[in-house]
């Protein structure tokens, strides 16, 4: 597997309406794999590969069936929101946080000049001078300062509102897994290009125009794939994500939504969108066929971008293949390489099979 691909997806910043930077190295990446490649208005990467190696197409006269899958370029980060007048810099989030995991964090301010290294941490007194309930306290993410280090006047000359902000953590591979920030969703683009590439290889002929939207801002709402879709107008989508794998201490197993090692997602049902049961059926007679590792999934709350296209215009039928993923929002984000390679290798298969 292309590892070295998802390291740099992995550390490269991108924040929801900041994602310029991922979809730069995206372009690099997937010359000569599509047939168009643009960028539409709000920011989205809309990749398309034409039908191949002589395949049925719907009849005389008739287009071929459009195929979409979205993955989102954006990882939950912040924005610059104010320099105070000692040149701590305070944040607003874009993208959902659980302020626990923000204690002493390294990050990166991104600006037009230039990445700055800082670190982050919470308003107030330490532990050898706070009380016990200052200690019980878990701060909201307005109670987070973000200090690099330098005079107030020159952090203002270099930091303007609205910069974004990224968590600054390196990737790692560690045993059978890889752990990272941002997995949430630059797991998606590396299956995008890295399905399509293996695609490619294979030379297996296909029926369907695929297009691989690489989407905008999904942490705030989805917001780039609805656009993306109106555009698009798929007849069938697969929504590629993470989900949450909660197979660890301290959660009923019945709650775990996924368990690593025992291969890719197909995506049931989120708050967002309940996924075509036929395709789902699909997807798992192709994963049994080619003896791919696979498990269903039921995520009781959170959403994806397979529900935006479902969603759009006159409707499409779509589904969810996801990689399960240990401490989902934040600097540790853990998947199975095992995982990662079943959603790549069924995306692979299935996509000749659309007709």
């Amino acid at each position: 597997m292309n590892i070295d691909l998802l390291k740099r997806l992995c550390e490269t910043p991108g924040v929801p309406g900041r994602e310029n930077r991922v979809r730069e190295l995206i372009k690099k990446e997937i010359k000569g794999l599509f047939d168009e490649v643009r960028e539409d208005p709000m920011g989205n990467l809309l990749c398309r590969r034409d039908p191949r190696g002589g395949a049925k197409s719907k009849g005389k006269g008739k287009e071929p069936t459009r195929v979409m899958l979205p993955c989102h370029m954006d990882e939950i980060g912040f924005l610059v929101s104010q320099i105070d007048a000692k040149g701590f810099i305070r944040v607003n989030a874009v993208g959902g946080f659980d302020t626990r995991n923000l204690f002493s964090r390294r990050v990166m301010v991104c600006t037009k000049k230039g990445d700055l290294l800082g670190v982050m941490n919470p308003g107030g007194r330490p532990i050898h001078i706070s009380s016990d309930e200052e200690r019980k306290k878990v701060p909201e993410v307005k109670e987070f300062m973000i200090d690099l280090g330098l005079p107030a006047e020159e952090v203002k000359k270099r930091v303007t509102i609205g910069d974004m902000v990224v968590m600054h953590e390196p990737f790692l591979e560690i045993g059978d897994k890889v752990v990272s920030k941002a997995l949430d969703n630059r797991i998606a683009c590396w299956l995008g290009v890295e399905s399509v590439r293996a695609l490619d290889k294979s030379g297996d002929a296909h029926a369907a125009e695929i297009h691989v939207a690489f989407t905008v801002q999904e942490e705030v709402g989805l917001r780039g794939a609805r656009t993306a879709a109106a555009s698009i107008r798929p007849d069938w989508a697969i929504g590629l994500d993470v989900s949450l794998s909660c197979d660890t201490p301290g959660v009923p197993e019945e709650e775990s939504v996924t368990r690593q090692g025992e291969g890719a997602g197909l995506h049931v049902m989120d708050s967002s969108f309940i996924s075509d049961p036929e395709l789902i059926d699909d997807l798992e007679a192709i994963a049994k066929k080619h003896k791919i590792p696979v498990q269903r999934t039921i995520l009781a709350r959170g959403g994806q971008d397979g529900a935006a296209a479902q969603q759009i215009g006159l409707g499409c039928r779509a589904a969810g293949l996801v990689v399960g993923t240990r401490y989902i929002h934040t600097v540790t984000e853990m998947v199975d390489k095992r995982d990662l390679k079943a959603a790549c290798d069924l995306l692979a298969k299935w996509m000749p099979t659309v007709e």
